[in-house]
């Protein structure tokens, strides 16, 4: 079942015990909802659903969806906006809310920039938004926190199964310092390419601005440049000598100094 599928269910019936709850022939009246999925959703173990569910937030982890007062308004415009995110910590709550990006084997200078980019956001007030990664995400989470600043991530797996692992301590810093961890797949789900590629359009449509620091020609950076195209966010990278960086400067995408005045007022 898709999103938009869930979504139309949850508008229908209300919440996840509403719609488990349902009749097979009064799920079939919501739009997408035949036969087949009407009774793949009554053969749900319901008890089954209500301990892990109970685990889940015994652990930290808050469900909040589409139609909750708390989530987040940039994701609820959306056309494929996740029906259900789970979070640990806080969503992001300051502005501006910038987007630090890139590959996961940076050169030393990139590393610096992502680190001068936190810097700069955290002494904003802002929020950085990145997904954990090694490298440059890593860098800036890492930086805003040694500022005081609020940072969040957006995960390509489960909230209580932080990938990769060896950042479990800076997820933990984030939430104990205000901010926080997000995701669309179950908070015990393990990593996929598919779930990887996806949360870099959350972690755009989060942000005000997207800095792609340091980037090849693909990979997970140039997936979120493409969201962020898709969803009018403003761009920015860094000369660099890596093809992806050159090949944005060439479409257009600007260049920041390393002073990095661009960003003042760039929200």
């Amino acid at each position: 079942m898709g999103g938009k599928t869930f979504r139309a269910l949850l508008d229908h019936f209300g919440d996840v015990p509403a719609i488990l709850a349902a009749p097979a022939d009064e799920l079939q009246q919501v739009r997408g909802i035949g036969a087949k999925i009407a009774a793949e959703i009554g053969a749900v173990d319901v008890a089954d659903v209500a301990r892990r569910m109970g685990s889940w937030q015994e652990n930290g982890v808050r469900i909040v969806t589409w139609a909750d007062d708390d989530y987040p308004p940039a994701l609820a415009q959306m056309a494929d906006a996740p029906p259900v995110l789970f979070v640990r910590g806080q969503l992001p709550s300051r502005r501006p809310a910038m987007a630090i990006v890139g590959t996961r084997e940076p050169h030393f200078v990139s590393i610096e920039r992502a680190r001068n980019c936190g810097y700069r956001v955290a002494r904003m007030g802002g929020v950085v938004i990145s997904g954990l990664a090694r490298g440059i995400d890593t860098a800036a989470h890492r930086q805003a926190l040694t500022e005081g600043g609020q940072t969040v991530a957006v995960l390509g797996s489960g909230v209580l199964n932080i990938y990769p692992p060896e950042n479990v301590a800076i997820a933990t810093a984030m939430i104990e310092r205000g901010g926080g961890l997000l995701c669309e797949v179950a908070p015990d789900a393990m990593t996929s390419p598919a779930a990887l590629v996806a949360r870099n359009r959350l972690i755009t449509a989060l942000a005000d601005v997207v800095i792609v620091v340091e980037t090849g020609t693909s990979g997970g950076a140039m997936h979120a440049v493409r969201f962020a195209r898709n969803q009018g966010r403003t761009l920015y990278t860094f000369k660099h000598w890596a093809e992806g960086n050159k090949a944005l400067i060439a479409d257009g995408v600007r260049p920041l100094d390393e002073n990095l005045q661009m960003l003042d007022g760039a929200c």
